[in-house]
């Protein structure tokens, strides 16, 4: 009985993190606002929001009286700081300035798989054909995707820059994931994101104050930013790592697949964005390559 509480436990508090993160998306546009209407720069966002995060990790690391990271975990560690804490948020910001969150959360919803692509990479781990076979598929319905869009706004048939800015977006936090798990295991999650927080600082705390906006800014953007500071950089995470500890990896991590369309969902209210069919579409279809694509990297061969 108290297992099955605990595994319960864990798919809500791996629930409540998943919404914590795909409300990311929304409250970034609300955050940089658009090309017609900025708000706060998409570099203060990104110093600002790892700022906030960093403060907060800095007074959860002295509590728990963290040890220093041992020189081998810093190599890790940088690496995931510049995937997380810089490559991440900046072209995501720089993206949503001139994209929907909805359209976003459509390229973005490749994020798993990449995941699961870099750790094969960097861990020197051969997965399984079939891995590769979702993955190239669900790299084909994001670029199929892009076009149809970028055709539907009067841009021709390509790829834009701004589905190229969340494409590397998509790589850099995977790439950040991977390295921050090769140290998970000694420092403890929890510990790995504050401590990549804390080690940002002295790039985040002056690139926040240099890149400080001069004109008024609307008071919906700051508190979006105090969101994506205070949850998607930093408690989020707590909610999530602990849900994958206590319901089980295999089972909280399928839950990710409801990000995307939390995301699509969101934006309506916050954003005013409205349902589309094809973005709808396409989300489903991605989702079901990175639920499949998943499925097969489960049991990799190790080189």
């Amino acid at each position: 009985m108290q297992n099955i509480k605990a595994q319960n436990q864990g798919l809500w508090l791996g629930l409540l993190g998943v919404v914590i993160f795909a409300l990311t998306l929304p409250m970034t546009r609300l955050a940089t606002g658009t090309a017609d209407a900025p708000q706060l720069s998409p570099w203060f966002v990104t110093w600002g929001r790892a700022a906030l995060a960093g403060v907060l990790s800095a007074i959860y690391l002295l509590a728990v009286r963290a040890p220093w990271p041992l020189a081998e975990q810093r190599g890790p560690l940088y690496l995931s700081l510049a995937g997380n804490v810089i490559g991440y948020p900046l072209l995501l910001g720089w993206a949503l300035r001139h994209v929907t969150a909805s359209h976003a959360a459509v390229i973005t919803a490749l994020l798993p798989l990449a995941t699961a692509a870099a750790a094969a990479w960097l861990m020197h781990q051969r997965a399984r054909l079939g891995f590769w076979v979702f993955a190239a598929l669900g790299s084909a319905l994001v670029a199929v995707y892009s076009v149809l869009r970028a055709a539907q706004m009067g841009h021709g048939f390509g790829l834009t820059w701004t589905d190229s800015l969340l494409l590397g977006a998509v790589v850099a936090a995977s790439l950040g994931y991977v390295a921050g798990a090769k140290v998970t295991a000694s420092m403890g999650a929890e510990k790995v994101i504050s401590w990549v927080c804390v080690m940002a600082l002295p790039i985040t705390v002056p690139g926040a104050w240099l890149t400080w906006p001069e004109q008024a800014i609307a008071p919906t953007a700051w508190l979006a930013l105090v969101y994506v500071g205070v949850f998607s950089m930093w408690a989020g995470f707590f909610a999530w790592f602990r849900g994958l500890s206590l319901g089980g990896p295999l089972r909280v991590s399928q839950l990710q697949l409801l990000q995307p369309f939390i995301s699509i969902l969101a934006a309506i209210p916050l954003l005013g964005e409205s349902l589309d069919a094809m973005t709808l579409g396409f989300a489903l279809l991605v989702v079901l390559t990175v639920f499949m694509g998943r499925r097969m990297a489960n049991t990799p061969v190790t080189r």
